[in-house]
């Protein structure tokens, strides 16, 4: 299990990092499934490119996983205003399809969970730090 966690984490990191490096190669569709009421949607995309790039090429690295997958985390939830206004508004959306779009919400839920799998490391630097770890300590 061990081996096989191993490979996903390396797996996940990498697709993250490769959809960050997206948001500059389509940085205009990503500013335009921005809701409305948030301000700066170029500068927004950028940022949330860089995050997910950094995060990603943290992830693979056991003693930067836990904090990798924690900011994961949150920058998934960052996005959701995007991804349910793309539902929500699917008619602006017509290359997609609506049932596409909404599966993304609960898919959410997928990545998320698969973030939080690598949030307690067994490295010998969280057993010293005093965060939490599979061990309990």
């Amino acid at each position: 299990m061990a081996r096989t966690k191993e490979i996903l984490r390396w797996t996940y990191g990498i697709l993250f990092a490769l959809a960050g490096a997206n948001h500059f190669v389509h940085t205009q569709f990503y500013a335009s499934i921005m809701p409305p009421y948030l301000p700066w949607h170029t500068g927004l995309v950028y940022i949330s490119g860089v995050c997910e790039i950094v995060l990603g090429l943290m992830l693979p690295f056991q003693r930067l996983a836990p904090f990798a997958a924690w900011g994961m985390i949150a920058l998934i939830i960052a996005v959701t205003p995007a991804n349910l206004h793309m539902a929500l508004h699917a008619d602006r959306y017509p290359d997609l399809s609506v049932a596409a779009l909404w599966l993304r919400l609960p898919l959410q839920l997928v990545l998320i969970a698969w973030a939080y799998w690598y949030t307690r490391g067994q490295s010998r630097f969280l057993v010293n730090s005093g965060l939490p770890n599979e061990e309990g300590g």
